[in-house]
């Protein structure tokens, strides 16, 4: 037996060790070389690839290229030509800096690289399989540098394995690309897949890049903001309104210029908005921040997407006021005067005119249950009451704060403002069996003998969110729009794997414009989307008209808004569902089922409790929420003792 048992691993499996942290995807490869390009100084940068980066990822600039030396070298591991020493880690500018990119990307991949500085009469070639270079040559090229990638993970086929789809890992590589492209407005970038031009970019400023990538209509809904101050420079746009999304699609945070991820800052970005915005509702913004490098550390990560800042605390009071200043200045909210207000002050607790604004400090204006409460009298001022009296006013205040309990309970307004407009859950053909015991049951005698009329016996709602309904045994508390998802998703899925639904053709077509990265998602479901109901051409561009939808859902909500919807929740789905009918029917389900706070009348929460347990998995809905929730009478007599 030896005693010798740690040994070092070959270079080449380290290196397919260390390249697993590093290149994880085709969208790895991509954001490594195209990072590398801009570093290069290019103006000008071209993207090709095939079988969604699996075959082939190519990279091609006109930045300052490399010499025949250097570009050997920069195969090597930690080799770079941005870092000289440990303090140059808290200047950088650069978006690399390790000197393992292209040392991972060789490891796991096939890789020919073209490049030439401009003085030099001509460059040099190199080709490299699994670390080892198999030939390097000169050549002639024009100056800059061509990188292609093939067969990526071809000698780690384990690793091939969890690749998804390729519609999954082009979507990856779109939003590496674009995330990059939103950083760098001044530099063209173009993108070719299975060598068909599938987005150009041509330089120009900020809001022409981001109207290119989202679409003509986002124009008319920026807002720009801007704010210079000793610590950060703050610029760039957030949304109206009515430019937010059901999903986090069209958030970007970039600091010098690099993109990162930040729920902190993000939640910076939405308390901004105070009410402005409903709960389940996200704002657009691609927010710039220039900070002094010795105040972040980007290398906390493999992918550079996490920062840690020096003060964190100061920078999202910086940019929540920076927020409001510009919605206020676009008339949407109040603004921020920075050279009289003071928005970091603890006194200053409010901002906007809104009850739920909350200090700096963190802490929560007094409710409304503690407006008319008044701290006792010391003994040494004043006169001291009378026993009866004080018993009187404690009464007065009891009653006062259990009225403010059920204040707005008979002026609450449903989200629809206004009368229920009728919902047709339709008919089912019969309740679930297994759950025959939980359907509402119009008995006629109690248990004690005592006779129960129709109407005794109705549902109704709570708060127009839930619905109470009794049974046998006790009650039911559903959720209305869980509910509504469950009978919408097991519809649209039947349809979709049956036959086709009716179409009502819309009177006035309206045209839906997209960004560009969710063109080629809607043109892949369009054929599904005629199975449901829906009537949906290409417009040229990155157009579709609509001209019909859904019989029952006619009328129901905006139908662009109701598409804009199902394409969030689609593109969500995407790496969860393989299944793109299920994918489809979940998306559609969510974007066109009832709101929380809709205003039902008895026929509908009849027809929607019906309808509920007459589906094949009534309990929950098709994100897993529960649909409702059984209590038994025992439980309510229990509580009372």
């Amino acid at each position: 037996m030896t005693d010798n048992l740690v040994q070092l691993l070959p270079d080449a499996i380290a290196n397919q060790i260390a390249a697993g942290e590093v290149i994880q995807r085709p969208a790895s490869v991509v954001k490594e070389l195209v990072e590398n390009a801009i570093d290069s100084g290019a103006s000008e940068i071209e993207l090709m690839v095939k079988d969604s980066g699996k075959t082939l990822i190519q990279v091609r600039d006109n930045g300052c290229g490399m010499s025949e030396t250097d570009a050997r070298m920069s195969l090597e591991r930690h080799a770079t030509s941005k870092l000289r020493s440990a303090d140059d880690l808290f200047a950088l500018r650069t978006m690399g800096f390790r000197g393992e990119a292209l040392a991972s990307i060789v490891a796991v991949a096939q890789m020919e690289m073209k490049t030439r500085r401009a003085p030099d009469d001509l460059g040099t070639r190199l080709v490299v399989e699994a670390s080892e270079v198999i030939t390097q040559e000169p050549v002639a090229t024009a100056p800059g540098t061509i990188i292609s990638v093939r067969n990526l993970f071809f000698n780690v086929p384990a690793r091939r394995n969890f690749l998804k789809s390729d519609t999954v890992e082009l979507r990856h590589i779109r939003d590496e690309y674009i995330r990059i492209a939103l950083a760098h407005p001044e530099v063209r970038f173009d993108l070719h897949v299975n060598d068909r031009l599938d987005l150009a970019l041509p330089a120009g400023r900020l809001r022409q890049r981001v109207v290119q990538v989202f679409g003509r209509k986002y124009d008319s809904l920026l807002v720009p903001i801007q704010e210079d101050t000793d610590v950060l420079s703050i610029s760039g746009f957030v949304g109206k309104p009515e430019a937010a999304r059901k999903s986090k699609v069209g958030q970007f945070f970039f600091i010098n210029n690099r993109f990162i991820k930040s729920s902190y800052l993000h939640h910076a970005v939405s308390s901004a908005y105070d009410d402005l915005l409903s709960k389940d509702s996200y704002p657009f913004y691609v927010i710039y921040l220039e900070i002094d490098p010795s105040r972040i550390d980007v290398n906390v990560h493999p992918t550079k997407q996490e920062i840690k800042f020096e003060d964190e605390r100061l920078i999202y009071n910086y940019l929540k006021a920076t927020i409001r200043q510009g919605l206020g200045r676009a008339s949407i909210m109040p603004s921020i005067d920075f050279e009289t207000d003071n928005p970091f002050s603890p006194s200053r607790t409010t901002i906007t005119n809104t009850r739920r604004d909350i200090s700096d400090q963190g802490e929560a204006l007094p409710s409304r249950m503690n407006d008319d409460y008044k701290a006792p009298a010391s003994s040494s001022g004043g006169s001291t009451a009378t026993g009866a009296s004080s018993e009187a006013k404690r009464n007065a205040n009891n009653l006062r704060n259990w009225q403010m309990l059920y204040e707005g309970l008979g002026d609450d307004k449903s989200d629809t403002g206004g009368e229920a407009a009728f919902i047709d859950f339709g008919e089912t053909d019969g309740a679930n069996p297994e759950l025959g015991e939980l359907l509402p049951s119009r008995m006629s005698q109690e248990e004690d003998g005592g006779s129960t009329t129709s109407q005794d016996r109705d549902p109704y709602q709570l708060h127009h969110r839930y619905i109470v309904s009794p049974i046998k045994s006790g009650w039911l508390l559903i959720d209305q729009r869980a509910a509504h998802q469950r009978i919408l998703y097991e519809q649209f899925l039947q349809t979709l794997r049956d036959k086709p639904a009716a179409s009502q053709q819309s009177l006035f077509p309206q045209t839906l414009e997209l960004p560009h990265a969710d063109v080629g998602l809607m043109t892949d479901i369009l054929p599904d989307l005629k199975q449901l109901g829906f009537d949906v051409e290409p417009f040229g561009g990155e157009s579709f008209i609509i001209r019909g939808v859904p019989a029952e859902l006619a009328g129901d909500k905006n139908e662009k808004e109701l598409l804009e919807q199902l394409l969030d929740q689609y593109r969500s789905d995407i790496e969860l569902e393989s299944d793109g009918h299920v994918r489809l029917a979940r998306a559609l389900a969510r974007g066109a089922a009832i709101k929380r706070g809709q205003l039902l009348d008895v026929a509908e929460m009849r027809s929607l409790i019906n309808r509920l347990f007459g589906c094949g998995q009534p309990a929950t809905a098709p994100n897993g929420r529960k649909c409702f929730l059984k209590y038994e009478l025992d439980e309510l007599d229990r509580l009372f003792e």
